[in-house]
């Protein structure tokens, strides 16, 4: 495993999303399976996880507070707040300093913990974005020493344009694969500038290049690549990264022909390392095999130029005018 900085610390450049740890929208991971993602995960060198207090309402995060008793290494833990709708908690009520600081305490509760290291907004209204008031709120946080750093989750590169301009930002954290290369034009270079982290989430566009589906491939009813397979609970651009499935099958196809061999995979989470401006990328795991197989990602040689310039020249052609939801 290799590590990158994250504001001074080095944290693993193959994270582990945890989306999948929740058992709500990735079909059931049973307690045992997820202790066993999250210790093979630590066992290859990984030390960045990131997690949300909406992965299953809090199942997530307490999955691996319950690990962090048994690991005598640091692990840097990421979560995400601004999207419960239990209780109190509902837009706009989950931005003010008090609802905010209620998420924070209950995400620091489940991993059972004194500081977070990393807060991030959770996809929020751009409307809240622009009122800047949550930034204030988060350096507050930050001050009182709940939080370490603070970034945000977007869905836009708007949104990550106005983001980069709030002072204090740590992190930004985005969709970024072979189905949403454009992302680099637009933001990479602000962000390098201002040194502030790109986070990727949504690497494999939720198994779709992976290489393993095929026209045939069902999900159960409780994952969301079958209920927001077109967008109908959440922005479609989280689920198979606003491809239709049969097409982003075919397109798969395709990116596999340009790779060096058939570990799609691997090559699609290298070439997204190939971007010095990355910091992690967090791909799920709801097997030991697949974190084995993600980390393995980190080792393997920079593609070629000539790879590269394949790959975007079948993004702009094909994939880039078929994209969904909002980027």
């Amino acid at each position: 495993m290799k590590y990158r900085s994250f504001k001074g610390t080095d944290i693993s450049e193959v994270g582990l999303g945890t989306w999948q740890l929740g058992s709500a929208d990735w079909g059931n991971v049973s307690d045992e399976d997820a202790f066993n993602i999250l210790n093979a995960f630590t066992e290859d060198g990984g030390n960045f996880i990131d997690t949300a207090d909406v992965y299953g309402m809090g199942n997530s995060e307490k999955a691996i507070g319950r690990f962090l008793k048994t690991e005598p290494k640091e692990i840097y833990v990421a979560s995400k707040l601004g999207r419960r709708s239990d209780g109190k908690f509902g837009w706009p009520q989950n931005f003010s300093y008090l609802a905010m600081h209620k998420q924070v305490v209950s995400t620091l509760r489940n991993l059972d913990v004194s500081e977070l290291f990393l807060e991030q907004l959770h996809c929020i209204p751009i409307q809240e974005l622009k009122n800047g008031e949550v930034f204030d709120h988060l350096r507050k946080l930050q001050d009182e020493k709940l939080i370490r750093h603070w970034g945000v989750s977007v869905e836009t590169s708007e949104e990550a344009l106005i983001c980069l301009e709030q002072e204090g930002i740590a992190s930004l954290q985005i969709i970024f694969n072979l189905f949403r290369q454009h992302v680099a034009d637009e933001i990479f270079a602000k962000a390098r500038e201002k040194d502030v982290a790109i986070i990727v989430r949504v690497p494999l566009a939720s198994g779709l290049l992976t290489g393993k589906f095929n026209e045939q491939t069902t999900f159960s009813s409780n994952d969301h690549r079958n209920y927001n397979a077109n967008g109908g609970s959440f922005n479609a651009g989280e689920t198979f990264a606003g491809i239709e499935f049969n097409k982003g099958i075919e397109f798969s196809h395709e990116i596999a022909k340009l790779l060096p061999d058939e570990r799609m995979a691997q090559w699609s989470i290298r070439w997204i390392l190939d971007h010095p401006e990355v910091t992690t990328v967090i791909p799920g795991a709801s097997k030991v095999s697949q974190v084995e197989s993600n980390v393995e990602s980190s080792d393997l040689p920079t593609l070629s130029n000539d790879i590269h310039t394949k790959l975007r020249e079948l993004y702009d052609e094909k994939i880039k005018p078929v994209i969904r939801g909002h980027y």
